[in-house]
């Protein structure tokens, strides 16, 4: 795991990124414990205060949750949660703008598919 400093992304929300990420890839699964505050503020070399600020975040969007005296875990339909809010954010940063952008140009969805489908590594091609 590595922050990116460059970035205009607030590290607290690094971190949130990098556990969903994790748990996505199934590196961490479902009901298992994740990363204590002081791990990740030791492992990231952040303040414990970030790194508390990252966690309280997926908390409060149900995708971990708190075990008191003995720490956080990831709940049973985290995975979904994260592809749900992950597949809107797609949708709402990307494919709205492109098609806005599309109409502008005068491209239907028809060519904008067909673009997609000759793109190197695009959805039917195997490269």
């Amino acid at each position: 795991m590595e922050l990116k400093t460059n970035l205009t992304t607030p590290i607290f929300i690094q971190i949130a990124e990098m556990i969903e990420d994790q748990i996505l890839k199934k590196i961490i699964e479902e009901q298992e414990r994740v990363y204590s505050t002081n791990e990740l503020a030791t492992l990231l070399h952040v303040n414990p205060a970030t790194a508390r600020k990252g966690l309280n975040l997926l908390v409060n969007e149900e995708i971990i949750y708190k075990k008191r005296g003995i720490g956080m875990f990831v709940k049973e339909g985290a995975t979904q949660i994260i592809k749900t809010k992950r597949m809107n954010s797609f949708f709402q940063n990307y494919i709205i703008k492109m098609m806005q952008e599309a109409e502008k140009l005068g491209l239907n969805k028809e060519d904008i598919i067909e673009s997609i489908k000759s793109y190197p590594g695009g959805i039917d091609n195997n490269e």
